[in-house]
C-alpha cells in the first residue's frame, strides 16, 4: 500500500490526470486511510507543485494539470472524508472584481485551494461588492480572495474591502487579493490583509492566517 501511496503523490505531481483514480482506488480498497492519503500525499504532492512554480521549475499549464488531477483523486475522498467527520482546512470565497473577466488565475487558486484542504466557493467574474457581503453573510468564509487583471479593476478591491467594513462585516473575514497589477504595497494601501503572487504563494497566504 505505501507503495501505491507514493504512486499517488508522484501522479500528482507529474499530473497524470489518467491514473490517479485507479491509483486512489486501489488504495482505498487496500484500507489506506483517506485523511492520511489526503494530507500526507495529495496535500504534500500539490506543495511540492507550488514550491516548483515559484522557482520557474514548471509553468501554469503544468500546474494547472496537477490542480485536475488533485482534484479528480480529491473526488473520490471526499464522500469518506465527510463520513468519518475530517473538516476541512476552513473555507475560502474567490471572485474575480466587477468589470473584470479574467478567471484563469482565480480558478488556479481555487484548485489550489482546494487541493490544500480548504472547502472553496468561487463566485466566478464581474462579481460587485454587494455580491461579495451577500456571500460572507450567507458562506461565512474564513479568507476573501479577490482577482484583477486590469488596472482599470483593481480599484474595486478597495470598494470591496470598504463595503465588508461598511456592513461590519470586515473583522469576521481575511481579504486576500492577486493579479498581476496588484502588489502588497495595493493591498496594504486597500486595508487588505495579504497578497498573493501566484496561486501557490495565495495558498500559503491564506494558511499563514491559521498560523
Amino acid at each position: 500500500m505505501e507503495k501505491t501511496m507514493k504512486q499517488i503523490y508522484e501522479t500528482i505531481v507529474q499530473g497524470d490526470l489518467k491514473g490517479i483514480e485507479a491509483l486512489v482506488n486501489t488504495a482505498l480498497d487496500a484500507g489506506a486511510e483517506p485523511s492520511v492519503l489526503l494530507n500526507e500525499y495529495m496535500i504534500t504532492a500539490m506543495d511540492e507543485i507550488g514550491e516548483r512554480f515559484e522557482k520557474g521549475e514548471i509553468y501554469v499549464p503544468e500546474m494547472l494539470l496537477s490542480a485536475h488531477t488533485m482534484q479528480a483523486g480529491l473526488k473520490l475522498l471526499k464522500p469518506m472524508l465527510v463520513d468519518s467527520g475530517v473538516e476541512p482546512s476552513g473555507k475560502v470565497v474567490l471572485a474575480t472584481v466587477k468589470g473584470d473577466l479574467h478567471d484563469i488565475g482565480k480558478n488556479l487558486v481555487g484548485m489550489m485551494a482546494e487541493g490544500a484542504g480548504y472547502t472553496v466557493v468561487d463566485l466566478g467574474v464581474n462579481v460587485a461588492p454587494d455580491a461579495i457581503v451577500a456571500a460572507i453573510k450567507e458562506e461565512k468564509p474564513d479568507v476573501v480572495g479577490l482577482s484583477a487583471l486590469l488596472t482599470t479593476t483593481m480599484v474595486m478591491m478597495k470598494s470591496i474591502v470598504d463595503a465588508v467594513s461598511e456592513a461590519g462585516l470586515r473583522d469576521q473575514v481575511k481579504i486576500i487579493i492577486g493579479g498581476a497589477p496588484v502588489d502588497q504595497d495595493y493591498a496594504d494601501e486597500i486595508g487588505a490583509d495579504g497578497f498573493g503572487r501566484d496561486a501557490g504563494q495565495a495558498v500559503q497566504v491564506i494558511r499563514s492566517f491559521k498560523a
